[in-house]
């Protein structure tokens, strides 16, 4: 998972970021959160982000015979990610959902942000400082979910540069990733204001390859159209991206899923002469 460089030491590893719908396929017609953990699986991502996770819900569990008995984020790592974090976002009475990050690696520090800029539609920031091997600091990652409304989203996402100014040097390499329901596409340009961050499918990686110009679309799974979710990075290099949209994805989520491996190249120290 990591390889060395001529000029330095180069730090290798592979995201995922998936809405997963609470764990039901389109319409909630049917409960797929087993082979949503298989598919999850079938990435081998070291760090997912994960939107609309489950943390509890009493009625589906009397209706459905195979709903797990932990929580979904919890389901979802066994055996696989030994390090999770989960956000509450959205509570009832019976139950409530959130985001959640699920690493192979250390997490140093998880909080959860109350977001929320409508009453009736409740919003959290998930932040994690995750120890990599190799790195002389923290990689932060945050999961987000934000707003159906845009002059929601716009407050969200300054709010979001505001805690993370506070929280994370201008140094530390961070990834912002999630639902933004950015239908415009007007996230990039406020985060590369704010925090100097850039969308990974607009970037070309190491060989130069060029990308697109706008962030894949990722909605609906099926047949894909709007540009929902993202990741959003600084101070890392991208190796590759992908978008996972069509079966089997598309009858698990109603979103697709998006991957990338990404590398963190640090200056190797000289001795003194």
């Amino acid at each position: 998972m990591t390889n060395a460089t001529k000029a330095g030491t180069a730090a290798n590893f592979s995201i995922a970021t998936w809405n997963i719908h609470k764990g039901f396929s389109n319409f909630n017609r049917q409960l797929m959160v087993h082979e949503l953990r298989d598919r999850l699986r079938a990435l081998n991502a070291d760090i997912v982000f994960l939107q609309e996770v489950q943390g509890l819900h009493l009625k589906h569990a009397e209706r459905h015979e195979h709903w797990p008995s932990e929580p979904q984020h919890e389901f979802l790592a066994t055996d696989f990610w030994q390090n999770h974090a989960y956000g509450k976002n959205v509570v009832y009475d019976h139950g409530h959902h959130g985001n959640a990050i699920l690493s192979r690696f250390a997490i140093q520090h998880e909080h959860n942000q109350d977001i929320t800029h409508l009453r009736f539609e409740r919003r959290g920031l998930l932040h994690c400082a995750i120890a990599l091997p190799q790195l002389a600091q923290p990689l932060h990652c945050v999961c987000v979910h934000l707003s159906l409304f845009a002059r929601s989203r716009r407050w969200q996402l300054n709010e979001l540069a505001d805690y993370l100014d506070t929280v994370t040097p201008p140094t530390a390499p961070l990834l912002i990733a999630g639902d933004f329901n950015d239908w415009r596409n007007h996230a990039g340009d406020i985060l590369a204001h704010r925090l100097g961050l850039r969308e990974i499918f607009t970037q070309p990686d190491l060989h130069g390859t060029a990308k697109t110009a706008r962030p894949a679309r990722s909605y609906p799974a099926a047949l894909p159209l709007f540009r929902l979710d993202r990741i959003y990075q600084r101070g890392l290099s991208i190796i590759n991206a992908h978008r996972h949209s069509g079966p089997p994805w598309s009858e698990i989520s109603d979103h697709a899923a998006l991957s990338a491996t990404l590398t963190h190249i640090a200056p190797v120290s000289r001795p003194e002469s």
